[in-house]
This record gives C-alpha cells, structure tokens and sequence, in this order.
C-alpha cells in the first residue's frame, strides 16, 4: 500500500469532526505563523476618521476593511489576526514551562520516594488547592503585567497536574523488570528517567498538555481582559474584547469577532484533546 493510500484509509476511519477541527486548528497554526504576511495592514496603524466602521466599509481611498475598525480606526481583520499569534505563543510557551516544571517534579517524587516524595507531593496539594486563575491574576498583579511575566506566571501555577500525572505514571513504570535490570547494572538515575521512564509516561502527558493548551489560551484572554496580560498597543483577542466592551451595543463586531475566533479555536484543541486521550488510552472510550 502506497502512502497516498495508507494516508487515505485512515481519513476513511477519522471522525469528520475529527477532521473539521483538525483542519481549523491547522488554519489557526498557519494564520498565527504567518500573520505578518497575511495581515492586510499595520494591526497598530491608527486612523480616527475611520473609527468604528462596520464590517465592509470602505475608506475614502477605496479600501475596504472586511471586518470592520476599531474604537482608534484599526483595522479589526488584521489586529485579529495578530491576536492569534499572540495568544497561541502565550499558551504553547506556558505550556512548555508547565510541562517541563511538573514532569521533572513528578518524576522524581515518583522515582526517589521517601522525603523528596513527601515534599514534592503535598506542595502540589497546596498549588492545587489554589484557584488557578486567582493565583495567576495575584501573581500577575505583583510581578506587574507583560508578556514574558504572563508566560512564567500561567506556566507556574500549572505544573501541579504533570506532577501528579508524572508521579503516578512513574511509579508503576519504576517496577519494570528492564528497569530494575538497567538499574542494577549501574545506570545513573537520569539515564533511567529520561531514557526508559520518560519515553514510557509520555502518552498521559501528552493527554494532559492539549487539555491544558485550551485552558492556557482562556487564561491569557481572561488575564487581558482584565489589563493583566498582553498590553496595549499589541494586539490579542483578550485586550481586543476589552477595548470593544464599552462599544458593544453600537460597534458588537469589536467583540463577537474575536470572541468567535477564542471559541472556535478552543473547541477544536478541546474536541482534538479527547481524541487523543482516546487513542492513547482506549479504555477510555468503554467508561465514556
């Protein structure tokens, strides 16, 4: 069988809504990936004689802004367009920390025992029984507002849920007999996480980031929302909203535009997530 064949057989047994978000998530991708080049203009070019346009109008020079402008003559299409950017980087770079932080916590609660798992593990209830976004809007407001400080601050108060994933996964991987048989022989603890225990817990890892990329994403838009996240002039879906909250009974397109775009990206990384977990874990689908 041919790869064009084998490729078209699986298609075949994807869910069409499988391949719908699939395909939306993937425009997203190339949309925040290549803004600069898809942005028909300057997403910070002001014009106040064009503000508030709706979705169509057309500029005295002929220019015609497909969705509208904003409260400061922006155009709507290309501020959005760069919202993406920014966003999906904000979540997949939070995401990373997150990720990076809770596994190697987790496995090493899981692999050492004793007092290093005893620390490690009730630090993570002690983050867990933190609101989330409270502890990210109080950090957020300490630290002070900005892009890297919002990477850190999501990326810090996530790293609980690898943790424990991490920790649990290690613990049964730990009993391996090859494990047990590669430490006897004298391989050094890090050689045993990342070369066998690693491999081995990356599936429920991978299950809980595209859960956590979604929630990343709500978090940052929320955080902006408030004026806590991405700051002005630079453009995400967030700030967008928040800009357009005080126009929403004469200008709606300066929120439902965005907000349809937070929707419609989160819902596909939601709906992909589950496939995944099912795919990794088909037991999953006989307790659904």
């Amino acid at each position: 069988m041919s790869a064009v064949q084998g490729l078209r057989a699986r298609l075949a047994r994807t869910p069409m809504s499988i391949i719908v978000m699939g395909s939306l998530l993937i425009a997203f991708v190339v949309v925040a990936v290549f803004a600069p080049l898809l942005a028909p203009f300057d997403p910070s070019r002001q014009s106040l004689i064009l503000r508030l346009r709706p979705p169509g109008s057309a500029s005295p020079q002929g220019v015609t802004y497909l969705l509208g402008t904003d409260d400061l003559g922006r155009d709507l299409l290309s501020r959005v367009i760069y919202g993406a950017r920014a966003s999906m980087f904000v979540a997949v770079a939070s995401v990373f920390v997150s990720l990076l932080i809770g596994s190697a916590l987790g496995m090493l609660a899981g692999w050492r025992r004793g007092w290093v798992e005893i620390v490690i593990m009730r630090f993570v209830d002690v983050m867990l029984s933190i609101p989330a976004i409270l502890l990210a809007v109080l950090a957020v407001a300490v630290a002070g507002p900005g892009f890297q400080t919002l990477i850190l601050v999501l990326g810090l108060t996530r790293w609980p849920r690898y943790a424990r994933v991490a920790y649990a996964q290690t613990l049964q991987v730990a009993t391996l007999p090859y494990i047990r048989a590669a430490e006897l022989a004298g391989a050094s603890a890090t050689r045993l996480l990342l070369r066998h225990v690693l491999p081995n817990i990356a599936g429920p890892l991978l299950v809980v980031a595209t859960a956590e990329f979604g929630l990343m994403i709500l978090f940052e838009a929320g955080l902006s929302f408030l004026g806590l996240g991405i700051q002005p002039p630079t453009p995400s879906w967030g700030t967008i909203m928040s800009a357009g909250r005080q126009y929403i009974e004469r200008a709606w397109w300066l929120t439902v535009f965005p907000g349809g775009c937070l929707f419609l990206l989160v819902l596909s990384v939601n709906v992909l997530g589950d496939w995944v977990r099912d795919r990794l874990d088909p037991r999953a689908r006989t307790r659904g």
